[in-house]
């Protein structure tokens, strides 16, 4: 299975990024980039790829005492930006700090479930992805720029997912189709 460890924001945060989202998709060129879907918004602590089914219960272990460890925390989507003209993004305000320790925490659970581990150096970035291009030419510029502003309603941090990630059905511009497999409490 190809697994990753994630915060869920609640619906009502993802509903209005999809009014933020709409106002980004009337930009020039935004029918050139390829949208993530709503039901596909979520920040990435950790990314495990495949993971062999005898790793699960180990790993299911770790994910929940690494979310006993952590209290919740206030966090909200705001501002964005780019990885350089592929990725648009939305940020994470609030206790990002937090965040950054559950994320560690995520990753460390899944090496010493015995994952092996495939972003292991690249700095912990919290961000939701809004859209990829895939097409030379088309600057992200704009994108980031109309983030910039955007803050939306902060919520409580209380639970680390353990998510599945389905690849694309097929097709142009297939998105792959994720699934909570599993859910810990913060803090408790």
């Amino acid at each position: 299975m190809r697994l990753f460890a994630a915060v869920l924001p609640p619906a009502a945060v993802l509903g209005e990024l999809a009014v933020e989202v709409a106002q980004l998709q009337k930009l020039p060129a935004a029918d050139r980039l390829r949208w993530t879907g709503r039901d596909g918004w979520h920040f990435t602590l950790a990314f495990y790829g495949e993971v062999a089914d005898d790793l699960l219960p180990d790993l299911h272990e770790r994910l929940a005492r690494a979310a006993h460890r952590r209290d919740p925390y206030e966090l909200r989507i705001a501002g964005g930006g780019r990885f350089s003209d592929r990725v648009v993004w939305a940020g994470a305000d609030g206790d990002r700090p937090a965040m950054g320790r559950l994320a560690g925490s995520a990753a460390a659970a899944g090496r010493r479930a015995g994952v092996a581990m495939l972003e292991e150096h690249r700095p912990f970035t919290p961000h939701l992805t809004l859209a990829r291009n895939r097409v030379a030419g088309v600057s992200l510029a704009p994108y980031a720029s109309a983030l910039k502003e955007y803050a939306g309603t902060s919520w409580t941090v209380g639970a680390l997912s353990l998510m599945r990630s389905h690849p694309p059905a097929g097709g142009a511009g297939s998105q792959p189709h994720y699934e909570e497999i599993a859910s810990w409490p913060l803090g408790h």
